[in-house]
């Protein structure tokens, strides 16, 4: 990366080697020293700290110290440390209980006792006690679990236990429920593995959206406003391609002759042709969603075609299910491919063009171990049996398709350049023998070819004009180009684009795969991951998305902002009594749908009943005032959004000093004083009813670290707090006719969706993504 001229301060010197010291993996140090003030954070900490090195996890916490403390505290940063250094304070979910409680206190003074006792310090959960409390937990969830069986969501009786074990070992707690739960059903029946189907409810019209005004800004260049001027028109495919060095000296330089593109040009009528290529072995990523936008966005863009393809080279990891999804997510995505195929669709013709390579002296059938091919390759040594005869080859390859050689006993390789500087070259396996029926093939074969074998001839074969994939297959080009020219075959145009890269998540198949299949998250469409099913699930439309991918910003917000209606949901209600509203007076107010709403457009705005119970969030009020602090207080008046002003006039306490049970207040029906803090609310729609209960689900990064897949034990970094369910929020009446797709701003809270998990007795709603507090800094988190 280069660095720019803006003059940014320059952070503390620290060497790579004091952050490895601490036990941090070397992406995670790289990715620290090249941001400034994560740079600063770091060097604070460790010379608050007072050390050199640390063993892993002390080293892990310590980071994530400099990177998640509140500013606000930073009087208490050095004690906090000390617990770290203690191990006192051990794990993921200790320290983000320590810096919630320091970020409530500010710079006021630390009362060690509580601080202990809001973070777990010395609290041992005994496997006894996990037990006990699970036991607890299914006999009350019982009549659930026998209605549910194995549909039941473990993840909800896993928060149930470890919200009265906040401390203890979560996966202790998970696995002795789902021990209880087998001890409990039996084994699973047929009716057990199938997926419930979930009806969903008609919405209801839409109000007419209107529109908002875009702030000017500079033109955009021609790249933004069409990314694909990039690529080079079908008829321009005659150009070098990538020049194949060998060891020997040789260069092939990778071109179409004239015949050869005039072929091409006849077959496909000179259209773009392009294709998305995904594997079948798992739910599609954000990743993916790059990849569509290019390939299926291109051949839109030039009025081509891109083909979907299903790349099921390997019989043993595809799955019905997920080329099921990847055909529903690629039209919700919107896209619509121009041919469904499958690389098994020209398994023949692979097979016929893998004898005419061993024909040609180019491939040859080779009985290394895997261990000897990785040993030879070392060592740029060619195999025993690379120079066979090509008879022997054939008739071997033969034996090879008619299950004649047992499975691992041999295979076809190409036969490229062992001494190559390029390991891509290095004699690339071009067929393996495999015992398995294929999902789509059936059993015609029991031979089956590799990526690197199939991937560039089927592009031939489809007549691909535009290859396009992400930067790691850069050094695969080699070999991609001198397949297709060693067999004399029309070549397309390869071009890499960066690969989209996430912080604080995975991305790999097989991780993902790990943690759904292992039971971390709640399936291929949980929230927290960055699969399209979970971002459709949080609430992310695919238009958020591909303008994401687009690369005009982050537009999450933006769009929302357009499509979201305002609503007022209170997370962790607090009791206002207004004592100067006369008892069974409830007024009915108006609240906006969407900021810039006219007073007079009444479809614009929903009812807000204004009564003597009103409801804020306990975070909203705190005993001592600040000039910082825009909440309420006592003594103190704030504003509740559309309604009045309110001055906290007495506290009701329950059993102890710290439980405060109910506010008395008196509001200003004139509305006279002018205040900086506006609060959102919800009160009892009618004198003694309860408001209206929704649950309410808040997600945050799914992982500690900004790599965790370069981790050695990625899943020890898994963020246990990731997910956290609020049972009974309160929301204003309106809110009551949302149906699945709905998506709604909760005022100072963030956007929200409707779940599928809702019934008709509770709505659920996933947090999309959250707000800055606009109304006071005294906002929920």
């Amino acid at each position: 990366m280069g660095t720019g001229g803006d003059g940014e301060k320059a952070a503390p010197a620290l060497p790579l080697e004091a952050l490895l010291a601490l036990g941090l993996d070397q992406r995670t140090a790289e990715n620290a020293l090249v941001n400034s003030k994560v740079t600063a954070n770091l060097a604070a900490v460790i010379a608050e700290a007072g050390i050199k090195e640390c063993d892993k996890s002390v080293g892990n916490l310590l980071y994530a110290v400099a990177t998640k403390y509140p500013a606000n505290a930073l009087v208490h940063r050095p004690v906090l440390i000390k617990y770290v250094l203690s191990t006192k304070i051990k794990n993921p979910a200790q320290l983000d209980a320590a810096l919630s409680f320091l970020s409530n206190i500010g710079p006021d003074s630390l009362d060690i006792k509580k601080f202990e006792e809001a973070c777990g310090v010395g609290v041992v959960v005994s496997i006894e006690e996990i037990k006990s409390t699970v036991t607890d937990v299914l006999e009350e969830n019982m009549e659930a679990i026998k209605e549910q069986r194995y549909h039941i969501n473990v993840g909800t009786l896993c928060g149930q236990v470890r919200k009265r074990h906040p401390w203890g070992d979560a996966k202790a707690i998970k696995e002795e429920i789902d021990k209880r739960l087998a001890e409990i059903l039996g084994p699973k029946t047929e009716a057990d593995n199938i997926k419930p189907v979930k009806k969903k409810k008609e919405k209801p019209a839409k109000v007419e959206e209107k529109k908002v005004a875009v702030a000017t800004s500079a033109p955009p260049s021609e790249e933004e406003l069409n990314p694909y001027t990039i690529f080079p028109q079908p008829e321009e495919n005659f150009k070098v391609h990538t020049e194949i060095f060998f060891s020997s000296g040789n260069i092939w330089r990778a071109h179409n002759t004239k015949e050869i593109l005039e072929k091409h040009l006849k077959a496909t009528g000179g259209k773009v042709m392009t294709r998305f290529p995904p594997e079948p072995n798992g739910y599609l990523h954000i990743g993916h969603a790059k990849a569509m936008f290019i390939d299926f966005g291109l051949a839109k863009e030039r009025n081509g075609h891109c083909y979907l393809r299903f790349d099921d080279t390997n019989p043993e990891a595809e799955k019905k299910e997920y080329i099921d999804h990847i055909q529903e997510i690629v039209h919700w995505m919107g896209w619509e491919p121009y041919k469904v195929t499958y690389t098994s669709d020209y398994f023949q013709a692979l097979y016929e063009h893998a004898v005419e390579l061993i024909r040609k002296g180019l491939a040859y059938v080779d009985h290394q171990t895997a261990e000897e091919i990785k040993e030879y390759r070392e060592k740029k040594m060619n195999s025993p049996w690379r120079d066979r005869p090509i008879e022997e080859s054939l008739k071997l390859f033969e034996d090879m398709r008619r299950g004649l050689i047992a499975e691992g006993a041999a295979t076809l390789r190409m036969k490229q350049d062992m001494q190559n500087e390029n390991k891509n070259m290095s004699d690339l396996i071009a067929y393996r023998i495999k015992f398995t029926p294929h999902p789509h093939a059936g059993d015609k074969w029991c031979i089956y070819p590799s990526y690197d074998y199939a991937h560039c001839m089927v592009d031939s074969l489809e007549n691909i004009t535009h290859s396009l994939c992400t930067l790691e297959f850069d050094i695969r080009r080699p070999s991609y180009y001198w397949l297709l020219v060693a067999l004399g075959l029309y070549q397309p145009y390869v071009w890499e684009y960066s690969r989209l890269n996430i912080s604080n998540t995975v991305m790999s198949k097989r991780k993902l795969n790990r943690l759904v299949t292992e039971k971390w998250v709640d399936g291929w469409d949980d929230p927290r991951l960055l699969t399209l099913a979970g971002l459709r699930r949080r609430g992310v439309s695919s238009t958020a998305i591909n303008s994401f991918i687009r690369g005009i910003g982050i537009t999450r917000r933006e769009e929302l902002n357009k499509t979201a209606p305002r609503t007022m949901v209170v997370l962790r209600p607090l009791k206002v009594v207004i004592t100067n509203l006369e008892e069974g007076k409830v007024l009915d107010l108006d609240g906006k749908m969407w900021p810039d709403a006219s007073d007079t457009d009444a479809s614009s705005h929903y009812k807000v009943p204004f009564s003597r119970t009103v409801y804020i969030e306990k975070t909203d009020f705190r005993l001592k005032d600040s000039k910082d602090y825009y909440g309420l207080a006592p003594g103190k008046s704030v504003m509740l959004r559309y309604a009045f002003p309110i001055k906290c006039t007495d506290v009701i306490y329950g059993d102890s000093p710290d439980d405060i049970v109910e506010i008395q207040a008196e509001y200003d029906p004139l509305k006279t004083s002018k205040l900086k803090g506006v609060l959102h609310w919800v009160a009892e729609p009618t004198p003694g009813v309860e408001p209206l209960k929704v649950e309410v689900r808040l997600f945050e990064k799914l992982f500690m670290s900004e790599n965790p897949g370069e981790l050695e034990d990625w899943l020890g970094d898994l963020n246990l707090n990731s997910k956290e369910v609020i049972k009974d929020a309160y929301a204003v009446p309106s809110l009551a006719t949302a149906v699945l797709g709905d998506k709604f701003q909760f005022e100072r809270l963030g956007y929200f969706a409707v779940d599928t998990d809702s019934t008709p007795e509770k709505l659920v709603f996933n947090r999309t993504v959250t707000l800055r507090d606009s109304f006071g800094k005294a906002g929920p988190k």
